[in-house]
């Protein structure tokens, strides 16, 4: 008990002398009350805590030292902005049309910055080829040509900012351009990603350039030295390090996002087998991955706002057996799948299988259109990648099926509603 009062002064200590603040401004008619404030821990949303809007302003005060990115999430009208920090306050204006955020100004310097270069980035990478395709068949010399042969140098030219006082700028984007664009990083060999990985500091897990730099890493391996890649890089690291378990939970993540189940299942045997003390990050991937094995009890959800059932949760659908669905109506595999599913579920009834879909959607509209003809359990958050079940359920692609017995124990893990249909001989 001492030790918690101990923390607990500590932090409203901190709280008072706070490092820096976010301080978001809303419209007058914007309706959403309460906002939700993130860091990151690679490639992992943080939770700092949660703000009521007060005279149209959010203000969180930050009590520690962070440089990196950070997210807002408003829950209740589903709209998300990420900026940085640099450990200086940030101010930031939203424009907003119904309960859409349509617009975000950055006030301060730093954020005002990199949205500049990630505007700029974006438009050499979208609009840049189809200039230079229309220059290919405009020869015209009018006022026109002039102004595509200056947009055109414009794009082409480095951004050479001073980045001398924001110190998180200079680390993402240099680092951004030598291992993640191609014309670049096709000379990075995996020694330099491994001892900048080593090498690097803090600003590593907070940047967001952790998840791709390792993908890249895996890529320049090649598939038929996956182990060796890995274990090399882990090697290096050190799995007893916290970076080291930063790193081998993504690692693990990133084989489950890429169905690489070999792989997955090895270097998650490995973190379940180290003596050392656990980090909290290496911990909950271990944890949501044994939620979800084969022979455990699917973990309980309280539904949102389910359609066709009067459950009001998970664990109160009785049934033989359930099929539980991660789907989205934006997800081609889904509308692939999906009408499979529901040409068999009257089948289904009939053995007393009930099926729970569980979407990913965003719009609500196009949810409830895609639902209409779903007669099983619907339920959705609208917050898409959000939603509080994608990380509860270890869920990375959809669609993603479970089969739960009469005790929601899980029984089966389909890849495809083919093997579904399979499992259940309704083929």
């Amino acid at each position: 008990m001492k030790k918690i009062f101990a923390s607990a002064t500590l932090f409203v200590a901190l709280g008072i002398n706070a490092q820096f603040s976010v301080t978001i401004k809303a419209p007058d008619n914007f309706k959403e009350q309460e906002a939700i404030l993130y860091s990151l821990n690679g490639s992992k949303d943080i939770i700092f805590t949660k703000e009521t809007i007060k005279k149209n302003t959010w203000i969180f005060k930050f009590p520690k030292n962070y440089v990196g990115m950070m997210k807002v999430v408003l829950p209740n009208t589903n709209n998300s902005f990420n900026f940085i920090s640099e450990n200086k306050n940030v101010e930031i204006n939203l424009e907003t049309n119904g309960d859409k955020v349509k617009n975000i100004i950055y006030l301060d310097e730093a954020n005002s910055v990199m949205n500049s270069i990630q505007e700029g980035s974006q438009k050499k990478e979208i609009i840049l080829p189809a200039l230079i395709q229309i220059k290919e068949y405009y020869k015209g010399i009018s006022d026109f040509g002039k102004a595509l042969d200056a947009e055109i140098s414009k794009l082409t030219n480095k951004y050479d900012a001073d980045f001398s006082n924001h110190p998180f700028i200079n680390y993402y984007n240099t680092n951004y351009n030598k291992f993640l664009v191609a014309d670049n990083s096709k000379n990075v060999k995996q020694d330099d990603i491994i001892n900048f990985i080593d090498k690097s500091n803090d600003m590593l897990e907070t940047s967001s350039l952790l998840r791709p730099i390792l993908v890249s890493y895996l890529n320049v391996g090649g598939n038929n030295n996956v182990t060796v890649s890995v274990d090399k890089l882990l090697e290096t690291l050190k799995v007893e390090t916290p970076r080291g378990q930063t790193v081998l939970s993504e690692i693990i993540d990133i084989f489950d996002a890429y169905d690489m189940k070999e792989f997955k299942n090895k270097y998650l045997t490995q973190a379940k087998n180290l003596k050392c003390t656990i980090t909290d990050r290496l911990a909950k991937t271990i944890k949501t991955n044994a939620d979800v094995e084969i022979g455990a009890t699917f973990p309980n959800y309280n539904f949102h706002s389910a359609v066709n059932t009067q459950s009001k949760s998970l664990a109160d659908v009785k049934a033989n057996n359930k099929v539980i669905v991660f789907w989205s109506s934006t997800c081609s595999h889904c509308e692939n799948e999906l009408p499979q599913l529901l040409a068999k579920y009257k089948d289904m009834k009939t053995k007393n299988i009930e099926v729970v879909a569980f979407s990913l959607d965003t719009d609500k509209e196009a949810y409830s259109k895609k639902i209409a003809a779903f007669p099983w359990i619907n339920d959705s958050e609208l917050k898409g990648w959000n939603s509080s079940f994608t990380e509860k359920y270890n869920i990375h692609a959809t669609p993603t099926y479970f089969i739960l017995d009469a005790n929601n124990k899980i029984i089966n893990k389909p890849d495809h509603v083919g093997d579904v249909l399979e499992y259940f001989k309704l083929k």
